[in-house]
């Protein structure tokens, strides 16, 4: 019988432990930073199955950085909104002012 492969899971958890000495090595505020990286990374295990071609850091890097990259999205909308709340205080100011 063949061998099973290990789920993507447990890959992440063994790219992780590989790279607790340098976790160790930060500062508490970045390994906080560096825990939430490797959450948004367990977020697509799943997806990482399909990216077998590629090393699995890679993967969960780019999975990182996908989460990264949805919440820059998420902040420039609310900066786009309240841009736009500005433009109509300013709009609704100069109107009254007439």
């Amino acid at each position: 019988m063949g061998r099973t492969l290990p789920s993507n899971a447990v890959i992440l958890m063994k790219e992780r432990e590989k790279l607790k000495p340098f976790r160790n090595a930060l500062k508490p505020s970045d390994r906080l930073v560096f825990d939430e990286l490797f959450r948004f990374a367990q977020l697509h295990t799943a997806e990482a199955g399909y990216a077998n071609h590629v090393l699995p850091l890679e993967v969960f890097l780019l999975a990182m950085l996908l989460e990264q990259h949805k919440e820059v999205m998420r902040i420039r909308d609310i900066i786009d909104d309240l841009g736009s709340v500005e433009s109509r205080r300013v709009w609704s100011s100069r109107n009254t002012a007439m």
